[in-house]
């Protein structure tokens, strides 16, 4: 991909990473989840033309973005390992989500699970997740490892390169009826 186009899409996840940030205002550790198609932000088809430059400079971005706010991270694998996500040994331990067993690929997994795998600590796979919040890059399905209600987040970011941009944080559930009384703090 040309200079110019790599650099636009570093400096629109850079700012759709501040934005995310800012709006969630998550708690320290709490866990986010993200899935990413480096085809879509590419202009093509989910899974159809995955790019390793792409994945790195986006979990790049993403691990620093997630370290400077306190953050655990869940990373999404495509389809082809059942959105199995990449994690932390010590945060799924902590979290007690049972690892499986598989390792991320190119084409199965996606380049920013691959990225995610190179890159973390200590990572293992797990099945699922319920995440505090989540940022989905070319419509990869996050939704599923979310906690139960999630509320969308409306960045003024829409895409990354090509790929469609959304994301959502979650809150608890309101329980009562009408007499309850319900907290502003959360």
């Amino acid at each position: 991909m040309e200079e110019i186009v790599i650099n636009n899409i570093k400096i629109e996840w850079a700012a759709a990473l501040a934005e995310f940030f800012e709006q969630t205002n998550l708690k320290i550790n709490s866990l986010v989840v993200v899935g990413c198609s480096t085809s879509e932000v590419r202009g093509s088809r989910i899974g159809s033309n995955s790019s390793q430059d792409i994945g790195n400079l986006l979990f790049s971005l993403l691990i620093e973005a997630a370290q400077k706010n306190k953050v655990n991270l869940a990373i999404q694998c495509c389809e082809h390992l059942n959105r199995a996500l990449i994690i932390e040994r010590n945060v799924a331990e902590k979290l007690m989500y049972p690892e499986v067993n598989a390792k991320p690929a190119l084409h199965a997994g996606g380049a920013f699970a691959v990225a995610a795998f190179q890159n973390m600590t200590d990572p293992i796979l797990v099945e699922n997740v319920q995440a505090d919040a989540g940022i989905d890059i070319g419509d990869t399905f996050i939704g599923m490892h979310l906690k139960p209600v999630a509320v969308p987040l409306r960045l003024e970011v829409k895409q990354i390169g090509e790929a469609h941009l959304t994301s959502a944080r979650t809150r608890p559930k309101l329980i009562g009826g009408a007499r309850a009384e319900y907290r502003k703090d959360i």
